[in-house]
């Protein structure tokens, strides 16, 4: 039996990294009434095989209902979200497979702490772009453009905009 690389450009890697390491970006962020509520991630890890995310989810966050062109499994650490109408406290596991999408996902009043994996492209499409604008009316909440993210060069622009956001904005 013969090793065989993971890549074949390359030898496989052992990578640690610990989330003291790694800076916060705000990469979604809303207005709740005049009070700023954002989508924070640390990116453990971005390659063009997988993304893994280090996330937090500020009280009240709404995230639109959408999927991702990759498979993506979230572990839900601290905190609750919920999504569509199931409750996810600490503890949960998601597996959301390539093409399905889940949402809106709501932030708990502690918010919310997840662990996060896309294997592929890790860009969201949106599933519900009326029912989110009319979720955000309801709840008096304005979305912000997106903050601009160390977005790697080899991915294509965001596909997850919202109104009046650059969705080709790199950091």
């Amino acid at each position: 039996m013969t090793d065989t690389p993971a890549r074949p450009d390359r030898d496989p890697e052992l990578r640690i990294t610990h989330i003291s390491e790694t800076p916060w970006h705000e990469v979604k962020a809303q207005s709740h009434s005049g009070r700023r509520t954002s989508v924070w991630e640390k990116f453990l890890e971005w390659t063009p095989e997988r993304m893994v995310i280090y996330a937090r989810y500020d009280a009240g966050v709404i995230v639109e209902r959408h999927g991702h062109m990759s498979e993506h499994y979230v572990f839900v650490i601290a905190g609750e979200v919920l999504i569509g109408d199931r409750p996810c406290p600490a503890g949960t596991h998601i597996t959301l497979e390539q093409g399905a999408v889940f949402g809106p996902l709501i932030a708990g009043p502690e918010g919310a702490t997840l662990y996060e994996i896309m294997a592929g492209d890790p860009r969201a499409f949106p599933a519900d772009r009326e029912g989110f604008q009319a979720l955000l009316a309801e709840r008096d909440i304005t979305p912000l453009p997106n903050p601009p993210v160390p977005w790697p060069d080899w991915l294509e622009a965001r596909t997850d905009g919202n109104p009046g956001a650059d969705n080709t904005t790199k950091a």
